[in-house]
């Protein structure tokens, strides 16, 4: 027998085995090529795997030199894989963003701050899943990703890094609480992490799991409940609640981002800025509803304006009769006033195609919410909630769902520097300078000649009085007065629209005072205003305040509430003292003294600054503190009693009328 070769036999054996393999890649179940697998390490995971997959980059124009200042247009994809037992309810991804990157667009999610593209997120940011929300178990859908995994599709600019360098964040987590996530994993261009369930996150055995999120606690909640559903409209309760007793708000403005071509046909309790129905009319919105007159229609914005209702239009039938309603904006906190701390309104939404269904309800995402000289709110993004609970409208002992409830959440961020609308100055009896604001303490326009990082100059005390930008003649003299050298190019004012001076009184030996006068720099009267103060050494001392209303908190770090007393609760506008005409305009005043004592604070040294606060507060806005406090270096002491002192200047009068010497 002839004997061939034994690359033949090699041969037929791959035939075979490919055969063989071919059959049995016919009978997989596991899924069609189409599927993208996750990556391995997710096998090994039991609760929420997370992955950043870098895509590609681009050099964008201008072409630099500097690699550092170089624009690049980069894509990336992130996951969030549900591989546990539990599902994630409105899941939250925090990208470690590190390259200084600008982000352009996120398919699949929105930004938690209500924050409009493009956006800065050099410092990381945080996403929530949209439309998807929710992430199913794969026990429940039978492994299907479609339901238990979410895509994120960025596109933004980051700068830095020459090519090959892959531009990857710090790192990624899922931001939902009752998560621990370690360290991710960096392959390449990819990273990923498994977050796995707290242990310690124990789960309340008595209450029965739903496809809802709990309620939580905020500086200022907002529901969105739907009260009424048809195929192609709702009508909607807008609901919000100030829970902070520094929050407020006066004229508030509300805004959110419509995803789906929604529009507002009517609003009852609020209105829009703009009534214009041109967005329908050129948009879909005309193209599916043609019979529709939209000359009645409110507003077709994809991000409406929304304004609370004067206290004329409360009984309006046809826009008001709605409680708590028609406050012109106002939002005070609860211990002021329970009745001003919440607004209400409500909206009929008219639905385009495919959400023709009466389920079909998708809140509007991207809320946020500002007013006048009041706490910058940061909002998170809708959560699904149990639906709320209504009294019977009839007045029966009887109660209503909503058809649908959502819950925003605000909370009250800390203003950055030279971002804050309000500024303190500080002044005491042994220092005869007034240390002012800070320059540019509340921003600086553009094209300004002065100088805004030079340290403010001392004034004299009756400047205050006077506009900051007037004040440049009072600092020179001043600091000639006091022989201190001026720059040759004068820092800026502190352009804020309140200041506030706190001006240490006196200092004797069981207690001493402060003054703390309010300035109002606007044309713009500040009605039931209110003042905090956080003064930790001396906050035990506090006896009492003269001219205004005082309140502990103690649950806020040691801060003092003052508001004004009945009849003395506005705070006027700037205005021409006497004569309308002068050109001198003078600022709406507030003003009282405010009394402590020494037996519960021992130790306490006043000429060293222990006299002045730590924070100051106005309508819930913190104001920014100077960076120096007055000086007592080079002045006699004051620690001594009152009694002595007047005995002293009684004397001293006695001798002098008794020696005609001294005449």
């Amino acid at each position: 027998m002839e004997c061939r070769p034994i690359w033949a036999f090699l041969l037929m054996s791959l035939a075979v085995a490919a055969l063989f393999c071919t059959d049995a890649r016919a009978q997989d179940y596991d899924g069609g090529e189409d599927d993208e697998a996750p990556p391995p390490a997710a096998d090994n995971c039991n609760g929420a795997f997370i992955t950043y997959n870098f895509v590609d980059r681009v050099k964008e124009y201008p072409h630099v030199k500097n690699a550092s200042a170089q624009a690049w247009a980069f894509e990336s994809t992130a996951t969030v894989l549900n591989t546990g037992k539990q599902e994630i309810q409105g899941w939250n991804l925090f990208i470690g963003f590190q390259h200084h990157e600008i982000l352009v667009s996120a398919g699949g999610a929105v930004l938690t701050d209500g924050s409009d593209f493009p956006v800065d997120v050099s410092n990381g940011t945080t996403l929530a899943g949209f439309p998807q929300t929710d992430l199913q178990t794969s026990i429940d859908t039978a492994g299907d990703m479609t339901q238990i995994q979410a895509e994120v599709k960025l596109k933004g600019t980051q700068f830095g890094l020459r090519n090959p360098a892959v531009p990857m964040p710090k790192t990624i987590r899922l931001a939902n609480d009752g998560y621990k996530c370690p360290k991710p994993t960096r392959k390449a261009r990819q990273m990923y992490v498994c977050c796995v369930r707290d242990p310690k996150i124990k789960a309340n055995k008595t209450v029965k799991p739903t496809k809802f999120l709990p309620r939580i606690h905020g500086d200022l909640t907002i529901a969105y409940d739907v009260l009424q559903a048809f195929d192609s409209k709702y009508m909607a309760q807008v609901t919000m609640d100030n829970n902070n007793p520094l929050g407020r708000l006066d004229n508030w403005n509300l805004t959110w981002e419509w995803k789906r071509g929604e529009f507002i046909y009517s609003m009852r309790g609020a209105y829009t800025h703009l009534k214009d129905s041109s967005g329908c009319l050129y948009g879909e919105q005309a193209n599916f509803y043609q019979g529709l007159d939209f000359s009645n229609v409110m507003n077709c914005e994809r991000r409406p304006v929304i304004a609370d209702l004067p206290p004329e239009r409360e009984k309006d039938e046809q826009i008001g009769n709605l409680p708590f309603c028609c406050k012109n904006g106002t939002l005070l906190p609860p211990s002021m006033n329970v009745t001003k701390s919440r607004a209400l309104f409500q909206l009929l939404v008219f639905k385009i195609p495919p959400d023709m269904n009466r389920t079909a309800l998708s809140p509007p995402q991207n809320w946020r919410i500002n007013g006048v000289l009041n706490p910058t709110y940061k909002c998170g993004a809708p959560r699904r909630v149990s639906p709320q609970v209504f009294p019977d409208p009839t007045g029966l002992d009887a109660i209503s769902h909503a058809i649908a409830s959502w819950q925003v959440v605000c909370n009250i961020t800390r203003p950055k520097a030279k971002a804050s609308r309000c500024c303190v100055s500080f002044s005491a009896f042994y220092n005869d300078s007034v240390v002012p604001c800070g320059t540019c303490a509340c921003g600086c326009p553009d094209g300004l000649s002065c100088d805004t990082d030079a340290a403010p100059l001392l004034l004299p005390p009756e400047a205050l009085l006077v506009p900051f930008d007037n004040r440049t003649a009072k600092a020179k003299a001043w600091a000639k007065i006091k022989r201190r050298q001026v720059p040759h190019t004068l820092p800026c004012g502190d352009f804020c629209g309140v200041s506030i001076n706190w001006h240490v009184y006196s200092d004797y030996r069981k207690g001493w005072t402060a003054r703390i006068t309010i300035f109002n720099w606007e044309d713009y009267t500040f009605q039931d205003w209110f003042a905090a103060i956080q003064i930790k050494k001396a906050y035990r001392g506090y006896e009492n305040v003269y001219s205004f209303n005082g309140t502990k908190l103690p649950e806020l770090n040691n801060t003092i509430f003052f508001e004004g007393l009945p009849g003395l609760n506005y705070l006027m506008p700037l205005s021409s003292e006497n004569d309308p005409s002068s050109q001198a305009r003078v600022p709406g005043k507030q003003q009282s003294v405010i009394s402590f004592t020494k037996k519960q604070t021992p130790g306490i040294n006043i000429q060293k600054g222990d006299g002045f606060p730590t924070r100051v507060y106005f309508n819930g806005e913190e104001c920014a503190l100077p960076s120096e406090k007055p000086k007592a270096s080079g002045h006699p002491s004051s620690h001594v009693s009152l009694l002595l002192v007047s005995l002293f200047t009684v004397m001293a009068v006695v001798l002098t009328v008794d020696d005609p010497l001294l005449w």
